[in-house]
């Protein structure tokens, strides 16, 4: 395991580019993303690599809505992924004086202030609306990817992912079916679905279907499915519903199976592999990294981690 250890270092150093940040980890507030602290440094790379660049405006040591925006959403592995794959983090204390306070200044921006995230451009302008009282993943994630949208870029498809499953209204219901690893590769297909699990309940096999039900409701998931064969009884109840060891079958028979997922990346590529499709485009950067390093040694230290915590699985690595 050590050398494993070592390519992950190493592998974060080089994707994430450590060297060329002030290290700010200490403090609970910047979660773990390695924030740039000069405006200027930050607006020159900007340029240099054709990236917006993501302010956050926070007081460190900060209040209990400062310390809870780092612990809960800066510490997410794909969202600090993508903030640190996809743009400039900046970060500009705005309890202090000096360089901070200039900038505070220049944008208008309080002192003493809870969370401020704005995206600007590699001149400094604003390319969408400042982020205020909303302290969420939801939140930030969708900013950013409206940000990439204004700044000329494309969204990468994992963090598209990411919106749709932290902006969606969950609700969950239970398909009967003949086979529950078709179901959940062809229900994984269904608009607003945004996660699947096969599970017995009542005797029958069945998945467990988690759905945004400002897109979709029960009823139509049924209909939708039933054309496949794959929505012989509705359920809206958990009464009796027990999980089958081998959900998400085509991932537990793939490398993939060793990568920390969300749930509805982990349902979408489950999928993806049982079409044989391109599933590359829904993994992070560092997903990504990990993946190989699975390859490469053939899952050889490495543990089965579908449908667990993403955070907890990403800590243990």
């Amino acid at each position: 395991m050590k050398p494993f250890l070592l390519f992950c270092f190493i592998s974060c150093c080089s994707l994430f580019g450590y060297s060329q940040k002030t290290s700010t980890k200490e403090h609970v507030e910047l979660g773990d993303v390695n924030w740039h602290r000069s405006y200027d440094d930050a607006l020159q790379l900007a340029q240099k690599q054709n990236k917006a660049v993501l302010i956050l405006f926070q007081e460190v040591p900060g209040c209990a809505t400062c310390r809870n925006y780092g612990n809960n959403v800066l510490t997410h592995p794909l969202l600090v992924d993508a903030i640190q794959t996809s743009f400039v983090p900046l970060c500009v204390f705005n309890n202090n004086e000096g360089e901070d306070l200039k900038i505070l200044k220049k944008y208008g921006e309080p002192t003493w202030n809870n969370p401020v995230v704005r995206i600007v451009d590699p001149q400094g302008k604003d390319l969408i609306r400042r982020v205020s009282g909303n302290y969420s993943k939801a939140g930030l994630i969708t900013a950013m990817n409206s940000a990439l949208i204004a700044n000329g870029e494309l969204i990468p498809e994992y963090m598209s992912l990411l919106e749709e499953e932290w902006t969606s209204k969950q609700e969950t219901c239970y398909l009967s079916m003949y086979c529950f690893w078709t179901g959940e590769k062809e229900i994984a297909k269904i608009p607003g679905v945004t996660g699947t699990q096969a599970g017995f309940m009542h005797g029958k096999e069945v998945v467990r279907v988690d759905f945004d039900n400002s897109k979709t409701n029960a009823q139509k998931i049924q209909k939708m499915a039933a054309k496949k064969s794959c929505g012989d009884q509705l359920y809206t109840e958990e009464k009796g519903y027990r999980k089958d060891k081998e959900s998400k079958y085509f991932l537990q028979h793939s490398p993939l199976k060793y990568i920390p997922m969300t749930p509805l990346q982990s349902t979408k590529i489950n999928s993806a592999l049982a079409y044989k499709e391109d599933y590359l485009p829904l993994l992070s950067p560092i997903q990504k990294a990990l993946l190989k390093k699975v390859n490469s040694a053939k899952g050889k230290g490495f543990k089965n981690v579908i449908e667990q915590d993403i955070r907890t699985s990403f800590a243990k690595l």
